[in-house]
């Protein structure tokens, strides 16, 4: 609000310009910056601003101009060529040249000109014949020159169109009732007037012909003060909205007795506005109580010199200063804070009702000054410095203070304890806009015991340092509630399930790392949440907010994921929340493949999202998976396998506690023979006796003679045929139907892998089809189809050959007692490994058999 008005204040004495020019650094304009120019806006504008030019480089610029800006540079002189090929020009900016002259024809082919700044030039007279042309010229500033005389020739009542209006110069000594008769049928907006710092005179009549909205005057009076009186009565026909005052005095603070503003009262205006100047407290004085009999309703004290007389007594009366209404009192940048009770009273603030004291610096806050506000609406003290001490003292009684008082502003002070606002604010019955940003507020030491007034219903605070401690020394009756930039990494849920009135919440530039998925805030309408450290985001994060309806939260560092592709798709999809930030301010930080995408842009796998879609393909898989083991335990028979693994187990274990108690096995055999029972003549009869009755016997081993007695069938048959050094298996179509077979058969093919014993003899009794096996039988059925096996010939003639073939892998049956004498044989055709023991002789029985020998058996592999 204070720039603005400052601005305007600028605009009055024309030395504000550049807002009639477009940005010239607008990338999507940008067409040249070649030679001395840069072009821009298609075409249509030149910056040549601070280029050092000392002439208008016209060959350089395109035609269809309608904006330039020379400004700042070197130029002495404006020629009739300068810018005659530019038809269309709109605006020209040559303030703060050198220029002393200009061509009566500079002009002349630009009858569209509009907007035309020579402001601070060297022109030793005004250039009326050359603005003679431009008849659709709306704004010209050319004050600040060097011309001695502000008097107006006839062609300007011409420019019918001209709104603003500035001119005069350091130079001009004073103005003649005929200066601006020109003027008298021209409708200004805006009139700004300036002349020497010492003013030599001012005749009667001469502002009266002056139609305006803004008048501007930049004038010292310090030698001639009663040339105000001229003045104001000069005005007191126009309905003027603003009138502005630079430099009053400028060197010597007034002194005399005479009133000089008691022509104000006569003044039909809205705002009074001095900038700049030295006043003391005659001076204001004598300003304030004229201003209690005019229709003025707004003034404004900016950048003055204040400072006491040194005559100056407090009598102890009350000020005279008691009925000035004011809807708008500024007190701006005052150099002393004296000005504040310029009479040691705070009477004249009584009657205002928006009070703004900004930059004044004033140490103290007595109490008296509470109490006078009574009629003040809005306070503004921000951009002050107030510590906690200076505003709050606890010695005063604030009880029924500002009972009118809507809007505090206290930003951009040094405030640290929300605890003592609370107990100073608390009194202000009707307050409901609090403004306490740029601060120091939010520890948790000064936030312990707040007590508000019921009536606030928006809370200012952003660029404190709150802790989430502080929430419980918040209003809860707010509806607006700022906090950004507060420093905070996390949030008090408590706080918002009390603000049930809660509808606006602002939590930008923070560090919250997380959201809350209990958050509750049953009135929230709009949430600000960008610019924080949080990185999830879903839909269950603001379920809680059944009102929340705009939501802002780009500038997080966002990890992309399902949850957050489907929170975004379903908030754009149902449209309930409206992402006021999106799509610019919303990408991927995590992972490292997705930095800096456009979250627009992410589109995960529907698989990998779609929580339904994993448990059914998961549940499908798994399905498929069993029934595929199933099937694959059906096919090869896993069960028995897992069976028969089972009972090597148990036989080891028994083996091992027997092994424990001292009972253990010494003898060896060199082989051990599987039949079927339905086989067992062919092995008593002819088996055993062509093997064992010879003058070098073998000992065999056959269930029916050698088991142990009282033994597990199971531990039998793996004990026997670990101490064999071949296993002998007599197939025939009753050892496949033989469950006990099978068993040995597994058991051959576990001690081979198990001790490296490789040797397996197959004897095939009668002819196998080995596609007519059983499945478990996988390994057999390979090895029966891809190896050489030996039969037992039904012809007798051939049957002597079987047997020495059959000797002949069973190798020489010599035997030693285990772990004595162990001897390694090795067969030059065939590898195998025997640890012998020599036992006493048994009976030995004459039989034979047909052997073939295999290398490892793996029965689990159908390969």
């Amino acid at each position: 609000m204070i720039c603005e008005l400052i601005s305007v204040g600028a605009l009055l004495l024309g030395a504000v310009s550049s807002q009639f020019s477009p940005d010239p650094s607008s990338p999507s304009t940008f067409i040249s910056d070649e030679g001395p120019c840069r072009i821009y806006n298609f075409g249509l504008s030149a910056d040549c601003q601070g280029r050092q030019l000392d002439f208008v480089p016209w060959r350089q610029l395109p035609v269809t101009l309608e904006s330039i800006d020379l400004s700042y540079n070197g130029l002495y002189v404006i020629s009739a060529a300068d810018f005659q090929n530019f038809p269309q020009l709109r605006i020209l900016l040559l303030q703060f040249n050198n220029i002393t002259h200009i061509a009566n024809e500079a002009f002349k082919n630009n009858p569209l000109l509009e907007h035309l700044n020579i402001f601070n030039n060297s022109l030793h007279e005004i250039p009326a014949s050359p603005l003679t042309s431009l008849l659709n010229l709306k704004e010209l500033f050319m004050s600040n020159n060097l011309y001695r005389h502000a008097t107006l020739v006839d062609s300007f009542s011409k420019l019918v169109r001209l709104k603003v209006l500035s001119l005069g110069g350091p130079l001009v000594m004073g103005l003649k009732k005929n200066d601006f008769q020109p003027l008298k049928n021209i409708q200004l907006q805006t009139f700004a007037i300036k002349c020497s710092s010492n003013l030599s005179y001012y005749e009667p009549g001469s502002l009266e012909v002056i139609h305006t909205k803004q008048m501007g005057f930049d004038m010292a009076i310090d030698q001639r003060p009663n040339a105000l009186h001229h003045m104001l009565r000069d005005l007191a026909n126009n309905t003027i909205s603003a009138i502005q005052f630079r430099n009053l005095f400028e060197f010597t603070y007034y002194m005399g007795d005479e009133d000089i503003f008691v022509n104000l009262k006569d003044i039909i205006a809205s705002q009074l506005i001095f900038h700049r100047g030295k006043f003391n407290e005659n001076l204001l004085k004598m300003a304030l109580l004229n201003l209690q009999v005019t229709p003025i309703k707004r003034l404004r004290l900016q950048y003055i010199d204040f400072a006491r007389s040194p005559t100056f007594v407090d009598s102890g009366a009350g000020s005279s200063i008691t009925e000035l209404s004011l809807d708008n009192l500024d007190l701006w940048y005052i150099s002393n804070p004296d000005v504040l009770r310029f009479d040691w009273r705070f009477t004249w603030f009584k009657r205002i009702k928006q009070l703004s004291i900004q930059y004044v610096y004033f140490s103290s806050v007595p109490c008296d000054s509470w109490a006078e506000m009574e009629g003040v609406e809005l306070l503004d003290v921000s951009n002050n410095r107030l510590s906690d001490d200076v505003l709050y003292n606890k010695r005063c009684n604030y009880k029924g203070s500002m009972p009118n008082l809507l809007t505090f502003n206290l930003s951009t002070n040094e405030l640290t304890s929300l605890e003592d606002l609370s107990s100073l604010i608390k009194q202000f019955r009707k307050l409901q806009v609090l403004d306490l940003s740029n601060n120091k507020l939010g520890s948790a030491k000064e936030s312990r015991h707040c007590v508000w007034t019921q009536n606030i219903t928006r809370f200012i605070a952003h660029h404190n340092y709150f802790s989430s401690e502080a929430f419980h020394c918040l209003p809860t009756t707010v509806s607006y509630l700022d906090l950004s930039d507060c420093n905070m990494d996390q949030l008090d849920l408590t706080y918002f399930k009390k603000a049930t009135n809660l509808k606006i919440l602002l939590l930008s530039g923070n560090k919250i790392k997380f959201i809350p998925s209990k958050w509750e805030s049953p009135s929230l309408q709009f949430l600000a949440l960008d610019g924080n450290s949080f990185g999830l985001i879903s839909k269950a994060s603001f379920q809680h907010m059944p009102q929340l309806s705009r939501l802002r939260a780009g500038n997080n560092p966002y990890h992309c994921t399902c949850e957050l592709h489907a929170f975004v798709q379903d908030t754009i999809a149902i449209g309930k929340v409206n992402l006021t930030d999106w799509p610019l301010n919303y990408r991927c930080y995590h992972p490292e493949p997705f930095l800096n995408t456009f979250i627009s842009k992410y589109f995960p796998g529907k698989v990998a999202c779609d929580i339904r879609l994993v448990i059914i393909i998961s549940v499908a898989t798994t399905a498929i998976v069993i029934l595929i083991f199933v099937l694959i335990c059906y096919i090869f028979d896993l069960p028995w396998y897992t069976k028969a693994t089972y009972q090597i187990i148990q036989a080891k274990y028994r083996a091992h506690k027997e092994n424990l108690a001292g009972d253990v096995g010494n003898f060896n055999y060199h082989a051990f023979i599987s039949y079927s029972h339905s086989d067992a003549d062919w092995v008593r009869d002819q088996l055993l006796p062509c093997l064992e009755n010879n003058k070098n016997p073998y000992r065999l081993c056959i269930h029916e003679r050698d088991f142990m007695p009282g033994k597990w069938i199971i531990d039998n048959i793996i004990e026997n045929i670990e101490s064999s050094r071949k296993v002998i298996f007599v197939l025939s179509r009753h050892f496949v139907n033989s469950e006990w077979c099978n068993y040995e058969l597994y058991f051959a093919q576990q001690r081979a892998m198990g001790k490296t014993f490789s040797d397996v003899i197959l004897v095939v009794k009668e002819p196998i089809d080995p596609s007519s096996l059983p499945s478990k039988y996988c390994k057999l059925k390979k090895m029966l189809s891809t190896k050489t096996y030996l039969e037992w010939p039904q012809q007798v003639n051939q049957q002597p050959f079987f047997w020495a073939q059959l000797r002949s892998v069973l190798g020489k049956p010599t035997m030693t007692r285990e772990g004595t004498n162990s001897i390694r044989s090795r067969n030059t055709s065939e590898r195998f490994s025997v640890v012998e023991e020599r036992i006493p002789e048994s009976p030995v029985y004459g039989y034979c058999t047909v052997v073939v020998k295999f290398d490892t058996l793996n029965f689990l592999n159908c390969e």
